[in-house]
């Protein structure tokens, strides 16, 4: 079947079938290898991409589900102020160890930032939640997350 959607501002049609998962269709057939798979059943974060805005888990995420929405995936997030800002602090301050997780963790971040402009440590925790980093670089993380919002506040 083919299914239209836009992918980091470019119209794409993609021929896929009916339940394939968004992850597999970004990373096979439009081959942008920067979303991970990570768990498959929406449990560790590393696949997130944004639909319309939000994050979403891409493993679970189907891509009739997708049709005709915005899609947008690591590989453009810095088109965007918070973006570059979360990007910029990530580089700032060394946040990565092994990087496997952290595309899911930047899209979380943006999308965290997005909805509230400056975070409390505990806000950051709660909506982080569900990005798991088996390298346990989540107190750089949360310092990333701070320092992205004060970027965007000066």
């Amino acid at each position: 079947m083919a299914f239209s959607l836009r992918l980091n501002g470019e119209s794409r049609e993609v021929q896929a079938e009916a339940g394939t998962p968004l992850l597999w269709v970004i990373r096979d057939e439009l081959k942008l290898t920067g979303t991970k798979f990570g768990c498959g059943v929406a449990a560790c974060g590393a696949c997130t991409v944004h639909l319309d805005g939000q994050p979403v888990r891409s493993c679970q995420t189907y891509i009739e589900d997708a049709e005709g929405s915005e899609v947008t995936t690591i590989e453009a997030i810095q088109d965007n102020k918070i973006g570059s800002a979360v990007q910029q602090a990530w580089v700032e301050l060394d946040v990565v160890q092994c990087g496997y997780c952290q595309s899911g963790q930047i899209m979380s971040a943006v999308g965290l930032l997005r909805e509230n402009a400056k975070p409390t440590a505990d806000e950051i925790d709660e909506y982080m939640h569900g990005n798991a980093c088996r390298c346990a670089t989540y107190q750089r993380i949360r310092a990333g997350i701070q320092r992205a919002a004060e970027i965007l506040e000066a």
